[in-house]
């Protein structure tokens, strides 16, 4: 619907860490989780993007932008507080966006809601993630596939392994993941990395992401290695392709709780290789 011209007339500013409190309040005021954690990593990371509600009491609507260079862009965190929704403030925000990333390419996780902006701004549905989320019951042994701890001398094998199946260069978020994460694991076959996961604390469990790995084999062993590791439920969002991780997954009590259109704007397809990239580092679809 058309935006009503008091809005129209709010500026759409950057945001800093120092707006963490505030996106973590607007995320509570559309029934999200408040997530601070990642709120921290996303707005030091990333681009923020917000509008200041008129009466200066805080945050109207935000969103975040990782860059991945010229080639790619995640959009990510859209968020229009309760009293002002349905009113074109998001379209607004998210034109702003469009706009500001120029000719890069964007991609982003739509829920059912957001879906229908998102097709009438350019982009397209390449494939759908489902997001799951339970406490790990061990049912269902992983395959044996070795996994360890990660340690810093891993590091420059994980980026190569990472660039190589993300298609784009995400060092500047891979080398945060030993601090911003709980738990960082390493599948070796050989002497070789042939995947990597970490396990990171997001309100009362714990999200897996990113998960890289050689196989569906692989992928579970990595998720059975981060289970054993903590005490929390596990949350994930797993593209819907990886059949044989799903159902491994809801074997071990690790149930769905959504679906999400991954959607792309300016590209046929995501770069990389799908096929070894079975959950992000972070997603937040809108």
């Amino acid at each position: 619907m058309p935006i009503s011209p008091s809005l129209a007339q709010l500026p759409v500013r950057r945001l800093t860490s120092d707006d963490l409190l505030a996106c973590a309040d607007l995320s509570e005021n559309r029934g999200w989780p408040r997530e601070e954690h990642k709120w921290g990593l996303l707005l030091t990371a990333g681009t923020g993007y917000g509008i200041d509600g008129p009466s200066g009491a805080g945050l109207l609507a935000c969103s975040v932008v990782t860059s991945y260079g010229p080639g790619l862009a995640a959009i990510g965190m859209v968020l229009v507080a309760e009293r002002y929704a349905r009113q074109g403030v998001g379209r607004r925000l998210m034109e702003h966006v469009v706009t500001e990333a120029g000719d890069t390419p964007l991609t982003l996780h739509a829920t059912p809601n957001g879906q229908p902006l998102y097709e009438q701004l350019g982009f397209t549905e390449t494939s759908r993630a489902e997001m799951v989320r339970g406490r790990f019951t061990f049912s269902t042994p992983a395959p044996a596939v070795p996994v360890r701890p990660a340690t810093a001398e891993d590091l420059q094998a994980i980026l190569r392994l990472d660039h190589e199946v993300f298609g784009l260069d995400r060092t500047h978020m891979i080398t945060r993941l030993p601090a911003f994460a709980d738990h960082l694991r390493v599948a070796v076959e050989d002497g070789e990395i042939t995947g990597f996961a970490a396990a990171w604390p997001n309100m009362d469990t714990h999200v897996v992401g990113p998960l890289i790995a050689r196989d569906s084999a692989t992928a579970q062993a990595l998720v059975a290695s981060l289970a054993a590791a903590g005490d929390r439920p596990l949350r994930t969002d797993v593209d819907v392709r990886h059949t044989a991780l799903l159902g491994w997954l809801k074997e071990n009590g690790v149930d769905s709780v959504a679906s999400n259109a991954v959607m792309v704007r300016s590209l046929p397809d995501l770069p990389g290789d799908w096929r070894r990239r079975f959950a992000p580092l972070t997603v937040a679809a809108g």
